[in-house]
């Protein structure tokens, strides 16, 4: 196979927990270089991993032909320019960039330079939305009629010294899990009439937002999207109806907490979960009641890095454009302006 050398531009969470652990097991590239502008910790998990000081050094190798792009979120767009500009593809995470604006630009510049630019929106090969998917797509419910969607975390502290934590455009909860949750309901839905949004700081002295409650106004169901740092009680982590019947789901994808166990996706039985964690489907079928445990499909976030293989080498058709990104984006400046002004907002 012709690998394709990566340059990873941080070796933070994102870097330890999913992007190396997925390059470096994946038979499509070989992880080559990584930015860590002080220690070496990179090198004593990975030995065939060179680490460098800086990420111009990173742009200067000629044989890295793509770059991934996991640095502060407000840095993105400077990063992915400079990476685009030295002739790399780049892989960026999300949230894509900080303004539509910005989004704008690089994709205009991608394009000009023939590049392959893609966001990792990872959460799309989660096993429960890949699941939630297959039972829209089943009709098994009839007309869906309501979709929700949460994410709570119980997290009643201010975390010290981190960016993640500062008041700046573009950090906050609503562009970091709002990124995925938004790009999830995308995914099913398509692009949304208007949006309505309550945005909020609910820890004591927090900077940024920490909770959300999201809807997304469509002409025929009703989407919400819910997230907060101070839910200590799991509730459903999906919840959908339909006019034959509702299927809930509890639990959250159990691939991140493999990732920071050491396992990687080459493994046997990856990205599945116990029964314990199947959704529950409650529905009538040709005139009969149905009530039971529906099996998860198993995750797979090396998927996602598939289809980046498949698009450089064999010009397969990407399937997380930067366009779907720079509509996350644009749905997000929506929320904001709505939780803002209490009012909603129309796209179109």
């Amino acid at each position: 196979m012709n690998k394709i050398q990566v340059g990873l531009a941080s070796f933070g969470m994102s870097g330890m927990v999913f992007h190396v652990p997925i390059l470096a097991h994946h038979r499509g590239f070989q992880l080559t270089k990584i930015v860590e502008r002080s220690k070496n910790e990179a090198t004593k998990i990975y030995p065939d991993i060179t680490s460098v000081r800086s990420f111009d050094e990173l742009l200067l190798d000629n044989n890295i032909e793509l770059v991934v792009v996991n640095t502060p979120d407000p840095t993105h767009f400077e990063y992915t320019h400079r990476a685009l500009e030295a002739g790399k593809h780049v892989v960026v995470e999300k949230p894509f960039t900080q303004s539509i604006g910005q989004g704008e630009d690089l994709i205009n510049f991608a394009d000009k330079k023939n590049l392959i630019l893609s966001v990792f929106q990872n959460r799309r090969w989660d096993g429960d939305f890949l699941t939630v998917r297959k039972v829209v797509e089943s009709g098994w419910l009839g007309r869906l009629v309501e979709f929700e969607s949460n994410y709570m975390r119980y997290r009643n502290f201010i975390q010290p010294d981190t960016w993640k934590e500062s008041l700046a455009q573009g950090i906050g909860l609503t562009y970091n899990l709002g990124s995925h949750m938004i790009d999830q309901a995308v995914a099913l839905f398509g692009m949304p009439d208007a949006v309505w949004a309550d945005i909020g700081n609910m820890r004591t002295g927090s900077e940024i937002d920490d909770y959300y409650h999201i809807k997304l106004i469509y002409p025929e169901i009703k989407v919400t999207l819910k997230a907060s740092y101070l839910v200590r009680e799991e509730g459903a982590r999906y919840t959908l109806h339909g006019t034959n019947g509702s299927f809930l789901k509890y639990g959250l994808d159990p691939q991140e907490e493999m990732l920071k166990q050491g396992s990687n996706p080459s493994m046997p039985d990856w990205g599945k979960e116990p029964e314990s964690q199947w959704g529950i489907l409650n529905t009538e079928m040709n005139g009969l009641h149905i009530r039971g445990k529906v099996e998860t499909t198993p995750g797979n976030y090396a998927a996602y890095y598939d289809n980046i293989y498949d698009v450089i080498r064999n010009r397969a058709e990407l399937e997380v454009t930067p366009e779907q990104a720079l509509n996350v984006i644009r749905l997000i400046e929506a929320a904001m302006e709505s939780g803002r002004s209490r009012q909603c907002v129309e796209l179109f």
